[in-house]
């Protein structure tokens, strides 16, 4: 009963995850594109950050006590590698923040009436600053691995328990802030999954990069606080 429990926190946490931050996304991306606008702006790009950091401290601090509120494959990953969680525990989040993130997905198409932008990830032409596939990938386990490493730093110790939640939506905003105009960052496989999914065309098809870069950050994070940090500590 206690997994389903942390499962369902998962599932609700992805999916309002995603109904912040890539609704926010896409309400000020299409305001932007009707104001004639193409490329986003500091505004949007703080904006967006934001929404997407503000839903993680809510949903720490609701969630937080339930499930741990990963809402992240990449962050599920790192808690398996440093030996948070079980195996089993492990893919029924995965499962869960997947299925999180396609509802929420799927919450923007009926708000927004429309499936031809979801939030979802990209590069090339899907990026405005038209970065290749090589190039997302990099800034994605680049971007992936200092937001796991610092989740996985401030969890570890339960003096920080009561400033944890801030400290991650913080540090998913500075990591969005850095990487919107890469690729309007990933850092999260569910995250991406969802919008994908539903959107189809090209989103699906470039999902692979942002499915596997925030998995090899979550795992060189995971390997280097297991080997390097949480040995000192």
């Amino acid at each position: 009963m206690d997994s389903i429990k942390k499962y369902i926190a998962e599932f609700i946490g992805t999916g309002v995850l995603v109904v912040g931050g890539c609704g926010t996304a896409v309400a000020i991306n299409a305001v932007t594109t009707n104001a004639g606008g193409h490329v986003p702006t500091a505004a949007t790009i703080i904006a967006i950050s934001l929404a997407f950091g503000l839903s993680i401290v809510a949903m720490a601090y609701s969630i937080g006590n339930v499930s741990g509120c990963h809402i992240n494959p990449a962050v599920s990953l790192g808690v398996l590698i440093t030996g948070g969680m079980s195996v089993k525990d492990f893919f029924g989040y995965v499962i869960a923040q997947c299925l999180g993130a396609l509802a929420g997905a799927g919450g923007l198409w009926l708000v927004f009436g429309s499936n031809a932008s979801l939030g979802a990830n990209g590069y090339g032409d899907n990026s405005a600053l038209h970065i290749g596939a090589l190039g997302a990938g990099i800034v994605e386990v680049v971007l992936t691995f200092i937001f796991v490493l610092l989740i996985l730093g401030v969890t570890s110790k339960a003096e920080n328990s009561k400033i944890a939640g801030l400290v991650i939506g913080l540090t998913l905003v500075f990591v969005h802030l850095i990487g919107i105009s890469f690729t309007g960052t990933s850092v999260n496989p569910a995250r991406s999954f969802g919008p994908a999914i539903l959107q189809g065309g090209i989103a699906l098809r470039q999902l692979y990069v942002f499915i596997i870069a925030p998995l090899v950050g979550a795992l060189v994070a995971g390997l280097v606080h297991k080997f390097l940090i949480a040995e000192k500590s």
